[in-house]
C-alpha cells in the first residue's frame, strides 16, 4: 500500500512456466498488497507453478487472446478493491522492481497512467530487441503521436500501471481481444483526458520471453494505425467509433457483471 491506496499486480499469463517464478520473486511485496494471475489456457505448467507459489490464479476455459486476458485481469482487480493496478508480463521481459516507482506516481496523484518505456533509456536494442521490432516500434509510435497529438516515447510496452478510476470509466469491454487491445486502451486514455507518465525500463529478449511472430506483428501494426486513425477522425467529427463513443463504462458492462 502507498499513500493509503491498495496496489494489486496482475500477471496476464500464457505458457509462462519457465519465467513466472523469477518474475514473481522480484515483485516488491513491501508495497504490493496482492498478486493475481490470469491464465489464458496455457499448455504448460503455468497454473500448477502459480498455485505452488501461492499466487491467486484465474483460469480461462479456452485461449481467448491477450486482450481478453487483460479484461479479466482488470475486472478481477477492481472487484478485489484495488486502487492501483499494475500489469507485468510474467515472461520476465520487464523487471517488477520498477513497480514501486510506477505505483508511486499514481498513488501521489502525479499521473493517472504510468508506462514502463523501453525506449527512454536507449536500452531496447542492448536488451536484445530485434532490429525490425525496434524500427517498427519507432515508426508506429511516431505515427500515433502525430494522429493522437501526444508525445510518448512508446505505445507498445506491456508494463503499465493504472489508477482505478481509469479502468472503471473507460469502455474496455468494446476493445479487441487480441494484441491491439494494448494500443486501444492508450488511445482511450488520451481521448478521455487522463494523464500518462513514463519511466525508463530495461528490457530483456531471450528464448523464454514471449514475443509475437512476424505475421501477428504485421496484423498488430495495421490495427495500431487503424486505432489512431479512428481517434483522429472522431476528433474532427468525421466518424464515430465505439472505442470512444460507447455510453457504457467497463464497470457497467455485461462483461464486468458476469460471474
Amino acid at each position: 500500500m502507498l499513500n493509503g491506496k491498495k496496489i494489486l499486480v496482475v500477471l496476464p499469463a500464457y505458457n509462462a512456466e519457465r519465467t513466472l517464478e523469477q518474475t514473481y520473486q522480484e515483485i516488491p511485496f513491501d508495497i504490493v498488497d496482492q498478486v493475481l494471475l490470469v491464465d489464458d489456457h496455457s499448455a504448460d505448467r503455468t497454473v500448477d507453478l502459480a498455485r505452488m507459489l501461492g499466487i491467486e490464479t484465474i483460469l480461462h476455459d479456452q485461449n481467448y487472446g491477450y486482450g481478453r486476458n487483460q479484461k479479466t485481469c482488470y475486472r478481477e482487480a477492481l472487484r478485489r478493491g484495488a486502487h492501483i493496478v499494475v500489469m507485468v508480463h510474467p515472461d520476465y521481459q520487464y523487471t517488477p522492481r520498477l513497480i514501486t516507482a510506477m505505483a508511486s506516481m499514481i498513488a501521489f496523484d502525479v499521473y493517472d497512467v504510468v508506462l514502463g518505456s523501453r525506449i527512454i533509456g536507449g536500452g531496447a536494442l542492448k536488451g536484445g530487441m530485434p532490429p525490425y521490432k525496434y524500427v517498427s516500434n519507432r515508426f508506429l509510435t511516431a505515427a500515433e503521436n502525430i494522429l493522437l497529438g501526444s508525445k510518448l516515447s512508446e505505445f507498445h510496452t506491456g508494463y503499465r500501471a493504472y489508477h482505478r478510476r481509469v479502468l472503471e470509466s473507460l469502455p474496455l469491454h468494446v476493445n479487441s481481444d487480441d494484441f491491439v487491445f494494448d494500443n486501444e486502451i492508450l488511445a482511450q486514455v488520451l481521448y478521455f483526458g487522463y494523464a500518462i507518465g513514463e519511466v525508463s525500463c530495461p528490457t530483456k529478449y531471450f528464448k523464454e520471453a514471449s514475443s509475437i511472430n512476424f505475421r501477428a506483428s504485421v496484423v498488430y501494426g495495421l490495427g495500431v494505425l487503424m486505432t489512431a486513425l479512428k481517434y483522429r477522425l472522431q476528433k474532427i467529427s468525421l466518424m464515430r467509433s465505439k472505442l470512444f463513443s460507447s455510453t457504457e463504462t467497463f464497470l457497467e458492462s455485461p462483461f464486468f457483471k458476469e460471474a
